[in-house]
């Protein structure tokens, strides 16, 4: 059995429909990130099922119970927010221990589950210290042990690292993937930040318009997004219109740069002859002999990015970006570049 359930939940405000007939499942001890732009619904989804707002339709179950008439203090999940909401006129100790004391826990029990708690965020020596003093990070570690004190059965964390900047962000990012992991802790974990989300996550659900549109292994969405949307969400830019046609036994798409070999959904014979979408991965190609190219154009931009190089090549007007080893010899600006593309590199769009 799932320890949430969510069936085809919605949502309005007004004529907006922030969350659209949503459903999926969390598993026990399962990490699940909802991933998509500002103002796609996720924030929405999180209140619904914190109890926070009222679903307009739609069921929320926990371990196979319903949850709708159950108030949210008492679903015993917990939360934790982009801006950690700490309280500015108690020190660390107390802030911490605010959820254990709403829970009627002794001072002794109090005590005892703030000392583990900023132990386990490595805040035990900040317990007296007043917040307000804190750095970002430090409070930061301050809200996660709040958050995780009184032993929630699920845990929430609407964009808790976007206020800080990438290398501390990174850095926390792998802490608190580490915490969750070693506690056992079933999370739900909201992001518009696709790194964040494929690095935390053991499955990452898309939303688009307060649906969502794709759910999967952090793998699975990248290296097979379900739609145009996906892709261009990703970060994806080589997407390109062709019809679908059969030579011998291989599936091609023809396209206004030539003819791509491609296979998966492309092969089922009634799409042969529509029109279809494809990717090109810009990681799936590698430099070729000239009389063993698929696709060849001119160099328009190089840009170096550490371990690899970005390049914008114009194959017959279009614009397709690249990625190489930044080991790898590569024409100048101006000069062809002859490419062979990679298995699975061709990726159909739905």
């Amino acid at each position: 059995m799932p320890a949430l359930e969510i069936q085809a939940l919605t949502k309005s405000f007004g004529l907006t429909r922030a969350v659209e007939s949503v459903s999926f499942t969390l598993e026990e001890s399962e990490i699940f990130a909802l991933l998509g732009p500002s103002g796609c619904g996720k924030s929405t989804l999180l209140a619904l099922i914190a109890g926070l707002e009222t679903p307009d339709a739609g069921e929320l179950r926990w371990q196979g119970k319903s949850l709708d008439q159950v108030p949210a203090h008492r679903r015993n999940f917990g939360l934790m927010f982009q801006d950690y909401l700490l309280f500015p006129h108690q020190n660390v100790a107390q802030n911490v221990g605010f959820g254990l004391k709403m829970q009627g826990q002794t001072k002794t029990k109090i005590a005892a589950g703030v000392k583990e708690a900023l132990q386990l965020v490595g805040m035990e020596e900040f317990k007296n210290r007043d917040v307000n003093t804190l750095s970002g990070g430090e409070q930061q570690r301050v809200a996660l042990a709040r958050a995780l004190a009184p032993r929630p059965r699920l845990l929430m964390l609407d964009e808790p690292l976007g206020a800080l900047d990438r290398p501390l962000r990174e850095r926390l990012l792998e802490e608190l993937r580490l915490i969750l992991r070693r506690l056992h802790q079933t999370a739900l974990y909201v992001t518009h930040d696709q790194e964040e989300a494929f690095a935390i996550a053991d499955r990452v659900a898309i939303m688009h318009a307060g649906r969502l549109v794709q759910v999967g292994t952090p793998a699975e969405v990248y290296l097979r997004p379900a739609s145009r949307f996906v892709a261009e969400f990703l970060g994806f830019k080589n997407i390109l219109p062709g019809q679908v046609q059969l030579k011998g036994q291989a599936t091609l798409l023809v396209t206004e740069i030539g003819e791509i070999k491609a296979g998966g959904a492309a092969a089922a014979p009634e799409r042969v002859g529509q029109v279809a979408q494809i990717l090109l991965r810009p990681d799936g190609a590698t430099v070729a002999e000239e009389g063993a190219f698929q696709i060849a154009g001119r160099v328009v931009e190089k840009s170096f990015r550490g371990s690899r190089n970005i390049v914008r090549v114009d194959v017959s007007g279009l614009m397709l970006t690249f990625e190489f080893p930044s080991s790898q010899a590569l024409p100048e600006v101006g000069e062809r570049l002859p490419l062979r593309l990679k298995p699975g590199a061709v990726h159909f769009l739905a």
